[in-house]
């Protein structure tokens, strides 16, 4: 959980402990498809800014040449260190693999996990 200290000042000079929990922040992995057809795995905790920046091509090499590119799955992750694991393991992962996740098709999604395809 993220927290923040708060300043006497701000609390009108009273004394009370300095830490308040404010919301948790979401990580997100995400699947974008560009151009062409080519899939592009990242992680963010705004995927309508990451998507903006990807389109205008601010988002990275890879994306900017493939524009436009469209957000085709997410995910949600506890925190960032989650995130950017499963990001890595997606990443590993084959073309074919990827389509049965963003399909959201389990049973291929099984089968591949146990093949080298």
């Amino acid at each position: 959980m993220l927290r923040v200290a708060v300043s006497k000042a701000a609390k009108g000079g009273r004394v009370e402990p300095p830490w308040f929990d404010i919301k948790e922040i979401m990580w997100y992995v995400y699947i974008l498809r560009c151009k062409d057809d080519s899939l592009y795995t990242g992680s963010t905790t705004d995927i309508p800014r990451r998507l903006k920046e990807h389109n205008t091509g601010k988002g990275g090499h890879y994306t900017s040449i493939r524009r436009p590119v469209e957000l085709v799955y997410k995910e949600i992750r506890k925190d960032r260190s989650c995130a950017q694991t499963r990001e890595a393991q997606i990443k590993r992962w084959t073309t074919k693999k990827k389509l049965a996740l963003v399909s959201h098709n389990k049973t291929l999604l099984k089968e591949l996990s146990k093949s080298r395809d």
